[in-house]
């Protein structure tokens, strides 16, 4: 509420200062102290977070845009630069101190969140690692991330809003160019996008004025006119990928070498600023038999995605795990796996001839998805690559051959060019894939956010299916990744999984433990929008149920959400 009355307050005040005046932008209002401590936060965290030396280029390009955009004199430029070269980390406390003193901060600290998010919207481009950082410091200055989700939210809520309120005369001519325009966009991204396409991207690159009337109410005047002026509202409209329709657009037309299949299915009917796309392992018949159904509970974007692929091949994988696991089978693994597997390392010696004789059943079928998952993954990135999402950050979530598809994207990804600040966050689930830590170095290059390893030692199926490999194979699912990076989060869930098929049926109390808000979970346990543990639990319950009531009341809520 007290933010609400803020930007209420804000917005009365820049429509009283008239068009001609506009009103300073955020950042600007903060004292000269203040100002550059905010700066040299921002260029210590960036040091912290993205040390790499092909990251160099961002930091800089960051930090001086950063200076400008705050005002600061140009002799503050070499202090900065060597802030966000690695030097100066130990000033971290007294620069938040400094920072939390000015008066600007002290009715309402979130006003830093709103002016670093204006920032890095301000050319159409919400790169990953802009709200990797954004995060950080919400962390820093002691500020509940669901605050970011709420003013990401707003921000697209205000668009619909205008969207409704357009005039005759606006409507008229957006048809006129719309009609221009439709025959180029049914090239690009064929009939889906009628029906895929958003309000916020169709008004997005047509309507400006009504646009930047609408971020106004949220970033103010001077913030939604740095949008909205240098290079038209198209800033907005690059956000969503063409036309808006972004993944829905997106339909395999043919073959891409050996994938058969390979579609985006929505989970979710609202839109947001950053996106989750979750990949299934594999299907079975009765209540697992699509590949939405395991992702029912997940509510880590209010835009969410399934991956539909091969479900040929899924599904004959299924019937084989269903038959492997049936009975006698199953006893004899578990009784094996006490003496066999130690500590995720697997022989291809101490199997029971009693499992090995029906193995049969099982290696095709899983000889063959991997085969489609690893070209999948590869189709996948260069889908990511060519921003058919738009230009904002994306979180993968997969489990079993899903996270085989995410690692192979990711390694894909990280050979080509621009392949920086797309992806935030990612989660493999007890992954069919390699776990020695020179494997995954390749993948902090690709993620910005955390790389999440869930694996269970006794996954005894996951053993079983690599007894064949080299007699001593380090699997991902069945072990942590001993890599050396902030990135890399291990987690152990044992606890929760007792073998293989459990993360499919297991998938909601799995999803919690990783730290993934789910709609079951109350609003008072519900963990951080981009994995970074949780802060006061007073002031995450009070953001989290002002953002339930705000859904629940919106015209186009995400009903889902809202329960």
């Amino acid at each position: 509420e007290k933010w609400k009355g803020w930007v209420s307050k804000q917005h009365k005040e820049a429509e009283q200062a008239g068009e001609k005046e506009l009103c300073v932008l955020l950042g600007r209002q903060l004292g000269e102290p203040g100002r550059f401590a905010y700066a040299a936060l921002c260029g210590i965290s960036l040091a912290w977070l993205f040390p790499e030396h092909e990251q160099s280029s961002f930091r800089t390009e960051f930090i001086q845009g950063f200076v400008r955009w705050l005002d600061l004199p140009d002799a503050v430029l070499p202090a900065m630069t060597a802030f966000a070269g690695g030097l100066g980390g130990e000033g971290t406390e007294t620069f938040t101190d400094i920072l939390l003193k000015d008066p600007i901060l002290k009715e309402n600290p979130v006003v830093i969140i709103q002016d670093l998010l204006s920032f890095s919207l301000r050319d159409g481009y919400y790169d990953a690692r802009a709200r990797v950082l954004i995060c950080h410091i919400s962390l820093l200055l002691r500020i509940p991330l669901e605050e970011l989700e709420v003013l990401e939210e707003s921000l697209l809520e205000s668009l619909k809003e205008q969207k409704e309120e357009e005039s005759e005369s606006a409507e008229v001519s957006r048809k006129k160019k719309e009609r221009r325009k439709k025959l180029k966009r049914y090239l690009l991204i064929g009939l889906a996008s009628v029906g895929g396409g958003t309000v916020i991207g169709l008004t997005g690159g047509l309507a400006a004025p009504l646009v930047a009337a609408g971020a106004a109410t949220i970033i103010g005047s001077a913030g939604a006119a740095a949008l909205g002026s240098t290079a038209g509202i198209a800033v907005m409209a690059s956000l969503f990928g063409a036309a808006g329709a972004g993944l829905t657009g997106y339909k395999m037309k043919k073959r891409v070498g050996a994938i058969e299949e390979f579609e985006f299915l929505p989970l979710t009917e609202g839109k947001q600023l950053h996106i989750t796309i979750a990949i299934t392992g594999w299907l079975c018949a009765g209540k697992y038999g699509s590949f939405t159904a395991p992702w029912s509970s997940m509510l880590q974007s209010r835009e969410q995605y399934c991956l539909a692929w091969e479900s040929k091949y899924l599904m004959e994988l299924g019937s084989a795990l269903d038959s492997l696991l049936n009975g006698f089978v199953n006893m004899m693994a578990q009784e094996a796996l006490k003496f066999t597997v130690l500590s995720g390392i697997v022989t291809a010696l101490t199997w029971p001839t009693s499992l090995l004789t029906v193995a049969s059943v099982i290696d095709n079928p899983w000889g063959v998805c991997l085969h489609r998952s690893a070209e999948v993954g590869k189709h996948l990135a260069h889908i990511l690559l060519s921003r058919q999402q738009g230009k904002r950050p994306v979180t993968l979530i997969g489990f079993s051959l899903g996270a085989r598809v995410i690692y192979f994207c990711l390694q894909e990804m990280a050979q080509e060019k621009d392949s920086q600040g797309i992806i935030e966050d990612v989660v493999l689930l007890g992954a069919p894939v390699e776990g020695e830590a020179k494997h995954w170095k390749t993948l902090t290059k690709v993620v910005s956010g955390r790389i999440i390893n869930g694996y269970c030692r006794g996954d005894w199926l996951l053993s079983f299916v690599y007894r064949t490999s080299s007699v001593q194979l380090n699997v991902a699912g069945l072990q942590p990744v001993d890599l050396d990076d902030r990135r890399m989060v291990n987690m152990d869930l044992s606890s929760v999984v007792n073998g293989h098929l459990d993360y499919m049926k297991q998938m909601d109390t799995i999803l919690k433990a990783v730290g993934i808000k789910t709609k079951e979970c109350p609003p008072e346990e519900k963990d951080s929008g981009s994995l970074f543990p949780p802060l006061t639990k007073k002031s995450q319950r009070e953001a989290a149920s002002e953002a339930q009531r705000e859904e629940s009341t919106g015209k186009e809520a995400d009903e889902a959400g809202a329960e």
